[in-house]
């Protein structure tokens, strides 16, 4: 019954500021009003909104204002230069620093690739992609570029 997930939200303080720096990701603004917008992530399957709230302030913690985006496998190879390209900063995430990312993250029997950076309210996100699923394998947390030299992918 469940195909996945439509929508997620996120709080911030300046609408159209905030509108500015996703459109910087590429993503298509599929609607918009005084206090609310939304952007697809992909159209007609998911989308992200965005809340002009006073409320932008709440502390973070990784169950809230964190997003996780999916990317190819390909492209997270690329997604430091391509972020940085659009002036967005890597931000340290697991005391990776921006020059050790993207990271991988030793969710065993998974394995992902990440990198992870800020919107303009300090929300939290973050470029994923899988590189292996249903291995059972412990390992510790390391660059993408140190894992791709050990042969993993």
């Amino acid at each position: 019954m469940i195909k996945g997930l439509y929508e997620a939200h996120l709080p911030v303080s300046n609408l159209a500021r905030s509108i500015e720096f996703y459109k910087k990701l590429e993503l298509e603004l599929a609607f918009q009003n005084d206090t609310l917008a939304f952007f697809w992530i992909e159209k007609g399957r998911s989308w992200l909104g965005l809340w002009e709230t006073d409320q932008v302030q709440t502390p973070y913690h990784p169950s809230l204002r964190h997003v996780a985006l999916h990317v190819d496998k390909k492209d997270i190879e690329h997604a430091k230069e391509w972020l940085g390209d659009k002036g967005i900063q890597i931000k340290t995430a697991f005391d990776f620093p921006p020059d050790r990312q993207p990271l991988v993250l030793p969710n065993n029997p998974h394995a992902h690739a990440a990198i992870y950076f800020q919107d303009p309210d300090g929300n939290s996100l973050e470029l994923i992609t899988p590189l292996r699923l249903d291995v059972e394998e412990d390992f510790p947390m390391m660059s993408l570029e140190e894992w791709s030299k050990g042969g993993r992918v």
